[in-house]
């Protein structure tokens, strides 16, 4: 897998290089801090958390008119998720391979973290000014990103159940779509150089979480676990665009 990631992202490089040559088209990278979280369709599921990451990558752009293009590129997105409340307990990670069979079996009140990374594929909508003198404003709307899950981490933490770094990925969505947008400001170095800061937002509107899991009602019947468990995050670009 680290193999076809490096190939891909060398061959992505030369291709977005030799576009570069033609002035329609440009090519970056970025390393962006992101903070993200979790929420849940049941009201028994609360949001308890944020997750600190980060996020790599090549970006390459595309301007079919001056101020007008569409921009994409691939990334690494690192630590990405949050942590979950269950009001009810139950075994909520059912297909993956814990360290203590006790963690498949979890009292009401305890917390569950993901830490997950992505392969991220963003395309979207890139509108900007023209420049003000070394300044460019602009915003990119909407924002489809595809996430391709390569690792996912839990933790567990409550009534007595402590647990790190749990490979959960049989209970993690293996794809993840999110829709967003951002915007922000671009500062010319020179001609071909430019750097970038800016805010965007993603949501996600996939489910992540496992629909094989299982909780325990207050007459501690069984229930299947079949909520919708779905990620944001707010991230920090900054970047450099040739």
């Amino acid at each position: 897998m680290k193999k076809n990631i490096r190939i891909f992202s060398f061959l992505f490089l030369l291709a977005t290089m030799s576009l570069n040559a033609q002035t329609d088209f440009k090519f970056g990278f970025q390393a962006s801090p992101s903070f993200s979280w979790m929420s849940s369709s049941d009201n028994k599921i609360n949001s308890s958390g944020t997750n600190l990451g980060m996020k790599f990558g090549l970006v390459a752009e595309y301007y079919f008119a001056p101020n007008y293009g569409v921009t994409s590129g691939i990334g690494f997105a690192f630590n990405q998720g949050g942590t979950l409340l269950h009001d009810l307990g139950g075994d909520f990670w059912k297909e993956s391979d814990l360290s203590n069979t006790d963690f498949h079996d979890l009292p009401a009140g305890v917390k569950m973290k993901y830490n997950l990374q992505y392969i991220e594929i963003p395309i979207a909508m890139k509108m900007r000014t023209s420049e003000f003198g070394y300044l460019r404003y602009f915003m990119e709307l909407p924002i489809l990103t595809i996430g391709i899950l390569t690792q996912a981490r839990g933790n567990i933490d409550g009534q007595g159940r402590m647990a790190e770094k749990e490979d959960i990925k049989k209970d993690v969505t293996p794809l993840n779509l999110s829709i967003g947008f951002g915007g922000g400001v671009e500062y010319t170095i020179n001609e071909n150089t430019s750097l970038v800061g800016g805010i965007y937002y993603q949501n996600g509107f996939l489910d992540m979480t496992s629909d094989k899991a299982v909780k325990i009602d207050a007459d501690l019947n069984e229930i299947a676990e079949k909520s919708k468990g779905v990620a944001k995050n707010i991230t920090f670009k900054i970047g450099v665009i040739f």
